[in-house]
């Protein structure tokens, strides 16, 4: 039977690798990723899979919901190809289980790829590379593009080799319930993630005035007493960040309002609005137009 066992080998998985640069080539706004997600896994589908139908089930399978950072999805990748692997040859690891590993991991790892990548290895070179352009020297911008493709390349095959090690591990204890542990402590992980962006990106402010209070002189910035000279706008914005008000009135808002009660209230609201719709199958692009639509509309009215 050992001898029968189908095995992944190192240029398979490179196969797999060097696809999976690729994985945001087929973005749509309803399953996002997926489309790249299966076309990296191709290589490994056909060298586990000999029959026609169960490629065809595997493509299936792989072509669900898939998002998260485009290099933190290579450890991803590499405990899904461990799970395949294993299925190919027999073990008890069904279509829930690797989507639910996949769902689990996506999450968390979607947080730690924007400030190691985006806000932290990238404006690094960045600035390494323009130093060096500003003096007129041309290895600015070589040194930027083969650092970070060195970089970002190193971690997505190493990642993605820890990931089909420690797969590999996972469905060694399918029946003792660890694979269901790790999914679980995933899941958490990236709910907590999500919870902490929400008031970060989704962001609502409703315009229209509450209240206008006209203000005690001295509190505001007269502009009539104030000369167009250099000095006379410098005093003008030296009042101003000492707590002045621009104008003679203090209006509040409908937002302000609702800031001093709980702040990003609204956006929390409508998190948990879009989440209500999609567990009722409701399409993640009319969730989109919907809002779309609704914006426009509410800037019309004055309301947003």
């Amino acid at each position: 039977m050992a001898e029968n066992k189908i095995q992944l080998t190192k240029k398979d998985r490179l196969a797999v690798a060097w696809r999976s640069t690729f994985i945001q080539g087929s973005w749509n706004y309803e399953r996002m990723q997926n489309g790249g997600w299966c076309y990296a896994l191709i290589p490994a589908i056909k060298k586990l899979y000999p029959k026609k139908e169960d490629r065809a089930a595997a493509l299936k399978r792989h072509l669900e919901f898939f998002n998260t950072h485009p290099y933190l999805a290579s450890p991803v990748i590499g405990v899904t190809l461990a799970l395949e692997e294993e299925r190919a040859n027999g073990a008890a690891v069904d279509d829930v289980a690797i989507q639910g590993v996949k769902v689990g991991m996506m999450g968390p790892l979607a947080g730690v790829g924007d400030p190691v990548f985006w806000y932290t290895v990238r404006p690094i070179l960045g600035a390494l590379g323009a130093s060096l352009a500003i003096s007129g020297n041309i290895l600015g911008p070589i040194l930027f593009f083969v650092l970070w493709n060195a970089i970002r390349w190193a971690f997505m095959w190493y990642t993605q080799e820890f990931g089909y090690r420690t797969g590999s591990k996972i469905t060694d204890d399918l029946s003792g319930g660890l694979l269901h542990d790790v999914t679980s402590v995933a899941s958490m992980m990236g709910m907590f993630v999500l919870a902490a962006l929400v008031e970060r990106w989704v962001n609502i402010s409703f315009v229209p005035v509450v209240s206008k209070v006209k203000l005690s002189s001295g509190a505001y910035i007269d502009w009539n007493k104030i000369p167009l000279t250099h000095a006379g706008l410098q005093k003008a914005f030296t009042d101003y960040q000492n707590g002045l008000s621009l104008t003679s009135y203090q209006t509040k808002t409908l937002q302000d309002n609702l800031d001093s009660l709980i702040p990003g209230l609204a956006g929390l609201l409508l998190t948990f609005l879009c989440m209500w719709l999609l567990k009722k199958k409701v399409s993640p692009i009319v969730i989109i137009l919907a809002l779309f639509v609704v914006g426009v509309v509410g800037h019309v009215i004055g309301l947003l």
